[in-house]
């Protein structure tokens, strides 16, 4: 059922009379500081009691230009982005409503981290995609072909976080709230304004000598973190990627 003038102060009224309901949790603009425009809804996590009956089943399918509503059991919100894309958001959701006695934040905070197993696999993972990414757009334009050398290293920029941020066992933002996260929540040992710069040069421009200089000092982090069986297995290959000179 879609109600198009249900606003989010009307459900939390409901949501916080209904005792089947454990958790409100509030993600995406809304949640991060600063970030909400006159456009931006209301994203709620609705957490029910697992086995719990509720009246606000009707609500299930709701979305609209004022509030997107997702129902999930206590259960299922344990599991959610573990892994998953929606990890990220519900790392930096907001806790409106907690029946639980902190239990709701605490699953939140278990989000943000990733164990250092996983860590480790992810990291290892990642650099080799962020490494085939800028070989093939160094290579592209060594021969001449701009356009796939462009193309190439805007893949390889997302790698690159997807990279920078598991080897600090943290989700990637999505691009959205990425210059948010980094000016936050800085990734230890890199200016977060110098790499959002090196970044979008890259992604603008294919920049050589920007991606090679940010591949050394990438390479030296990752050696330091354990990775150096996946820079080696590069071989000779990894004399184009290293700075020039």
């Amino acid at each position: 059922m879609t109600e198009p003038t249900l606003t989010y102060d009307d459900f939390f009224r409901l949501a916080a009379a209904d005792p089947a309901v454990v958790g409100l949790v509030l993600i995406g603009s809304q949640a991060h500081e600063g970030l909400a425009t006159g456009r931006s809804d209301h994203d709620l996590w609705v957490v029910l009691a697992d086995g719990a009956a509720t009246g606000l089943e009707r609500f299930r399918e709701h979305r609209t230009a004022l509030l997107d509503l997702v129902f999930v059991t206590l259960a299922q919100f344990r599991g959610a982005g573990m892994p998953g894309f929606c990890r990220y958001a519900l790392a930096r959701g907001r806790v409106e409503l907690d029946r639980l006695d902190g239990e709701i934040a605490a699953i939140l905070a278990a989000k943000r981290r990733f164990a250092p197993e996983e860590a480790f696999q992810r990291s290892a993972e990642t650099l080799d995609d962020y490494m085939n990414s800028l070989y093939r757009s160094l290579k592209n334009a060594r021969d001449g072909f701009a356009l796939a050398s462009r193309l190439d290293a805007a893949d390889s920029v997302g790698a690159l976080f997807e990279l920078l941020f598991a080897m600090d066992r943290r989700p990637r933002p999505y691009n959205k709230y990425l210059e948010w996260e980094l000016e936050r929540h800085p990734l230890p040992g890199w200016d977060a304004r110098g790499l959002l710069d090196a970044a979008g040069r890259i992604a603008a421009t294919a920049d050589t000598a920007v991606q090679r200089r940010l591949f050394g000092e990438v390479e030296a982090r990752a050696r330091e973190a354990g990775h150096g069986a996946v820079l080696d297995a590069w071989g000779e290959d990894l004399a184009l990627m290293r700075p020039q000179g």
